[in-house]
């Protein structure tokens, strides 16, 4: 194709080359601003994208690259079956379980953000671990939530095989987040944006009633129909408020090291 070439199919190709670049920075943003956060643990943890243009492939973060680390262009773009399309490395065996099977069976998990993220986690270290409805960063989150405690017996041990990720989907069905007993948090959502928001408030939701819990008090639990009502209000601008809140966050990130969009 020429480097003039203004024909439709010619567009076509450079606005699905121009999402894709864009799709690259906002995930690389997100690694760099969950370990400026705490949210990550080591260079464990996956966070990954659908290729905009290509349902068929996603973006993801390679094998022994740190959060802190993460540029657009270290990202793997691999395919359904793992095989990696673009970039230098490999995709962890357990990412690899979990993220290709959401994203296969779930087409509103366009992101997919798996942490250990400190207090979140800490919820699902209990026996049955609840979000408690009692902030109001808690009731963003009214029916949006599963526990795999609820459907399953739990923790089935490391994703070395597909029949885990396929457990979690499972699990998941049509809810936006999964806690999974003694494991840690997923987060899927229709744009990256918007998975990071539900990420950065559901840990935020977590700490306080990590908090809470600790004074020895009961907690305000808020009552289900103003928290569903609640829930409500915050979902109708939801792509607006994530939009500004990662752009927030790049502009940070510019400032201190661009080295993230790279």
């Amino acid at each position: 194709m020429s480097p003039t070439d203004t024909s439709p199919l010619a567009a076509s190709e450079n606005a699905t080359a121009d999402a894709l670049q864009a799709a690259r920075r906002d995930l690389a943003a997100v690694f760099r601003i969950a370990a400026q956060l705490g949210l990550h643990e080591g260079t464990c943890n996956h966070f990954s994208a659908v290729a905009p243009g290509r349902p068929d492939c996603y973006l993801i973060n390679p094998f022994g690259l740190h959060f802190a680390e993460m540029r657009a262009s270290d990202l793997l773009l691999v395919d359904d079956a793992g095989t990696v399309l673009e970039g230098s490395g490999e995709v962890e065996i357990t990412a690899f379980h979990i993220h290709s099977q959401i994203h296969r069976a779930n087409p509103r998990a366009v992101c997919v953000l798996h942490t250990h993220m400190p207090h979140a986690t800490a919820i699902t270290a209990l026996h049955d671990g609840r979000l408690a409805m009692c902030h109001q960063n808690a009731v963003r989150f009214h029916g949006r939530i599963a526990y795999d405690h609820d459907t399953t017996v739990g923790y089935q041990g490391l994703a070395l095989a597909g029949e885990e990720g396929a457990r979690m989907v499972r699990a998941l069905g049509e809810h936006s987040v999964l806690f999974l007993r003694s494991h840690g948090p997923i987060v899927v959502g229709p744009t990256i944006a918007q998975a990071f928001d539900d990420l950065y408030y559901l840990e935020r939701a977590a700490q306080v009633q990590v908090l809470a819990s600790s004074m020895g008090q009961p907690l305000a639990e808020i009552e289900p129909a103003l928290a569903a009502r609640t829930a409500a209000d915050f979902l109708r601008d939801a792509p607006r408020y994530a939009r500004a809140h990662l752009d927030a966050w790049q502009r940070m990130l510019e400032r201190d090291d661009p080295s993230w969009r790279m």
